[in-house]
């Protein structure tokens, strides 16, 4: 992926805009539906460093804690 601006990000492998769509994520058999930008064409979703190392870190650390 490919970040032009902070809210114009384009798919690397399609070089088309990313949307906002739903995606299922799972960990540990827990399952979530989360809206993430993905491209329209190819469908692969854009995760944030951000994102990653906030939220998603602590749902994950809450899981492996249960």
């Amino acid at each position: 992926m490919k970040e032009l601006e902070k809210n114009n990000i384009l798919c690397g492998m399609c070089g088309v805009f990313l949307e906002l769509g739903i995606q299922d994520l799972k960990y540990q058999k827990q399952s979530m539906a989360v809206d993430f930008l993905k491209c329209p064409k190819c469908g692969q979703v854009y995760i944030s460093e951000e994102l990653v190392k906030g939220k998603m870190f602590e749902v994950e650390k809450a899981l492996e804690e249960k």
